[in-house]
């Protein structure tokens, strides 16, 4: 067992459905979707901290299986805490080669509320 295997830990893909609310508009509901493993870490570096003074909120790195493959603003709940993210890249811009011993992505997303 490899160390970002270890790392790695259950998480929920989330869809989003809207209804109407009756007076025109609607609601957005959320709903668990497909279930998943990712390694789930936060950036503390400097960079990253000047860059959220600066308006910049993605400061988690979300790693995955190249199986798992995850877009821009799809939203994910990690289950051991419930806390929710928001993927803020494209899960084609950060890929392993074909070539190397492990297959994963890596995509930047922020805490965020689903409401």
């Amino acid at each position: 067992m490899s160390l970002l295997t270890e790392a790695m830990e259950e998480v929920t893909l989330l869809d989003k459905w809207r209804s109407p609310d009756g007076e025109g508009g609607f609601v957005t509901n959320w709903f668990d979707s497909v279930k998943f493993k990712a390694a789930i870490t936060f950036d503390a570096s400097m960079e990253s901290r000047i860059a959220e003074k600066q308006g910049v909120s993605s400061r988690y790195t979300i790693t995955t299986d190249k199986n798992a493959k995850l877009e821009y603003h799809d939203v994910i709940r990690r289950l051991s805490d419930g806390k929710t993210f928001r993927v803020t890249s494209d899960g084609d811009d950060k890929k392993t080669p074909k070539s190397a011993s492990f297959q994963v992505l890596q995509v930047t997303a922020e805490e965020w509320s689903v409401e």
